[in-house]
């Protein structure tokens, strides 16, 4: 099922660590429409990196929908954004390093209804979609020294 012309539903909920351990980590129903508004997020993103680079960039996720037990087992917040749908993790390398992606897109964040942006580890970045109880635009870096504000280099 394709959630938007270049990412699908399949895509968006796999986890090599849920396969692993046999987690189910379907999407339910009624996070359909959350998965639709990222999957379009993320559509507004690859185009947007895709006209800065001439040239069409894929966008690769690396981690989407995480039902609570993926969630808890991986060691992030049970308020995470990916728990409802809201939050994928990508790289696009055909682009750039992450840290190369976010500074393309944290001017724009506003235009492409980014909610919170996020330089994870120097190896993937974080994108959340806005939501309408938390009208924001976040950025940060999570390195192993911990989280700061803005996008930094390693």
């Amino acid at each position: 099922m394709n959630l938007s012309p270049h990412f699908t539903l399949q895509e968006f909920t796999f986890s090599e660590t849920a396969a692993r351990l046999d987690i189910d980590n379907g999407l339910p129903e009624l996070l359909l429409p959350n998965a639709y508004r990222t999957a379009s997020m993320l559509e507004r993103i690859r185009l947007h990196l895709s006209a800065l680079a001439t040239r069409e960039i894929p966008i690769f996720i690396t981690s989407g929908y995480r039902c609570q037990e993926l969630n808890a087992v991986i060691g992030s917040r049970p308020t995470s954004d990916h728990v409802q749908g809201l939050a994928v993790d990508f790289k696009a390398p055909a682009f750039g390093t992450p840290l190369a992606i976010c500074k393309a897109l944290e001017p724009v964040m506003h235009v492409l209804d980014i909610g919170q942006l996020i330089l994870e580890y120097d190896a993937w970045v974080h994108v959340s979609a806005k939501s309408p109880l938390k009208d924001i635009n976040r950025v940060l870096t999570i390195n192993q020294t911990g989280t700061m504000p803005g996008i930094m280099e390693a």
